[in-house]
């Protein structure tokens, strides 16, 4: 028995080694490979890195080749594994099914604010397949730098009226391992608050405080009367130990301007029971003692069906309510069948020479020369704006106003009859007038010839030096000069607007000629002559158009620091 029980003992060992070395064979009958799992480097060393913060994170090709279990993957202290790249943690797990497929992992170094200097650590991957895979890692961790932070930006404050406030802009202010508290000042034009309800020049931040939550910092402009134009200001944030923080500040301090609205899309056509003039009375600015300029908008806007096609003339004026005269404040030319929309406001035209007529309850003329029962509808609006005005009192008195429509202006190049067309007067200045200065609006119309030798006639396109006689002499020159017509913003035209005209262009306003006596002039009396460059019309035309003509008005302003009288004009 005990024989035959040692014989099948030795069957059964070699059966089972039969077995085991089958397993270790192939289908071929070659020996197989056991599982396996590499990284591609055996070492990774990271940049530098603040204290508390992280470094980009590098990538680590790993491969696995018949695992039947899992990969565990832990990293040591102060660095952070991740397999998406995005979610880090200090340990994960690679099933087996993933881990027999090339992959990357990623590694970054993740000081604690506590760890500075050399450190070390190792990504250790394990699993019951293979043997453990290590890979060494190193970085250094910086001390945190101690600084004042700033969160945000302050963008320019751009126009703010003098004598107001603008809207408060907020920063945060940030503290970065601060031992001393932050004093923040601001100088210039400017305020600033911790709360936006208290506004000062200074405030102070509780270091331990800003250590951990970034803290508001309000700032707003305020310009004061003198702070016209541009401005200019810095906060600055200092605290003992660290470097100073500037914040540079920007505004523009305007002027407070009064606006009212006359004519208010007033329809101007010939025909259609409409006409080419209107006359209406407004309640103006009533107190000009703070008023240093007084700006007139014109806009111009099509009515139902179109603006009128043609550049023709058009004005404001101002009833003068000693003489009742309608004086001219502004001149204009409409554009060919479009309107001035291009222009924010419109036509922008000076009228401060006029400020003794823009005052309280004023009444108001205007005219288009239109021709057609489309026309334009007109807004006139004024700004008054306050300011330290160069005299606080003016007045104005009209030298000459052929001024009415464009034909009805000067006749050029014949021989005028002096009792129509009186180009010569007498002027007798006030004993108290401190500045006196003449205001002239001129516009040629007609296409009369002979034309000049490039081809322009009278008075539209001919281009003409006029002289403004003072006592029999030459004093002051109006040169009709091209304007550069193609360069107006009211564009494009209909009909030929680019063309040079002798100074004017369609849609734009006629300019205003300012001539200032180089003295005060006080209770002088001097002789006054408009003469226009010699020319004579042969009494043809290049286009139907008979005659040439100047449409021209002056007037006589003084100024002075007592009420003033207007001056005295005679023929």
């Amino acid at each position: 028995m005990k024989r035959k029980s040692t014989i099948k003992t030795i069957i059964y060992t070699f059966l089972a080694f039969a077995f085991l070395c089958t397993a270790c064979k192939s289908d071929d009958g070659t020996e197989a490979s056991p599982p396996s799992f590499s990284a591609a480097q055996n070492s990774l060393t990271f940049s530098a890195v603040i204290a508390g913060q992280v470094s980009a994170s590098r990538s680590l090709s790993v491969t696995g080749a018949r695992l039947t279990q899992s990969v565990s993957v832990s990293i040591s202290q102060q660095f952070e594994v991740s397999r998406d790249n995005t979610n880090f943690s200090s340990s994960l797990s690679i099933p087996a099914s993933e881990a027999n497929q090339s992959q990357n992992i990623y590694v970054r170094f993740a000081p604690t604010v506590t760890t500075l200097g050399e450190v070390t650590g190792n990504l250790t991957m394990s699993s019951s397949d293979f043997d453990t895979v290590q890979v060494s890692l190193t970085g250094n961790s910086l001390e945190i730098p101690r600084e004042i932070q700033v969160v945000g930006t302050v963008n320019t404050f751009g126009e703010v009226n003098v004598g107001t406030i603008s809207s408060a802009q907020t920063i945060q202010v940030k503290g970065l391992d601060l031992e001393h508290n932050v004093t923040a000042t601001v100088a210039g034009s400017f305020e600033i608050s911790t709360d936006n309800i208290t506004f000062g020049n200074s405030a102070t931040y509780d270091y331990t405080a800003i250590n951990t939550t970034a803290e508001n910092l309000y700032v707003r402009f305020i310009p004061s009367a003198t702070d016209l134009g541009a401005q200019t200001g810095t906060i600055t944030l200092a605290a003992t130990g660290v470097s100073d923080v500037v914040i540079n500040l920007t505004g523009t301090g305007t002027a407070v301007r009064h606006n009212y609205q006359t004519f208010d899309d007033q329809r101007i056509a010939f025909g259609g029971g409409f006409s080419q003039t209107v006359t209406n009375t407004y309640n103006l600015h009533s107190n000009l003692s703070n008023i240093e300029q007084i700006l007139m908008y014109v806009q111009l806007r099509c009515p139902t069906g179109g603006c009128n096609a043609w550049d023709v003339y058009a004005n404001i004026k101002v009833r003068d309510t000693d003489s009742g005269d309608f004086y001219e404040i502004g001149r204009y030319i409409t554009p060919y069948g479009v309107d001035n929309s291009q222009l924010t406001r419109g036509f922008e035209i000076d009228v401060t020479d006029f400020k003794s007529l823009l005052e309280g309850s004023t009444e108001l003329y205007a005219r288009i020369e239109t021709w057609g029962a489309d026309g334009w509808e007109l807004s006139v609006d004024f700004d008054y704006v306050e300011g330290t005005p160069d005299y606080p009192y003016y007045a104005i008195a009209d030298v000459i106003t052929y001024d009415d429509w464009s034909t009805s202006g000067v006749p050029y190049g014949v021989t005028n009859d002096p009792a129509t067309w009186d180009l010569t007067k007498s002027i007798t200045i006030p004993a108290n007038a401190e500045a006196t200065q003449l205001r002239t609006i001129i516009s040629g119309w007609g296409h009369a010839t002979p034309v000049d030798s490039d081809n322009r006639p009278c008075a539209e396109w001919c281009f003409r030096t006029h002289d403004v006689k003072i006592n029999g002499a030459n004093m002051f020159q109006h040169n009709m000069a091209p304007m550069g017509c193609s360069s107006n913003p009211v564009q494009p035209q209909a009909g030929n607007w680019t063309p040079d005209r002798a100074g004017w262009c369609p849609g734009m306003a006629v300019p205003v000629r300012k001539d200032t006596f180089s003295s005060d002039m006080s209770g002088s009396t001097f002789t006054f002559e408009y003469d226009y460059e010699d020319w004579i019309s042969d009494g043809g035309t290049t286009s139907g158009q008979g005659g040439a003509f100047y449409a021209t008005s002056t007037f006589v302003v003084v100024k002075s620091n007592t009420p003033i009288n207007k001056p005295t004009v005679t023929d």
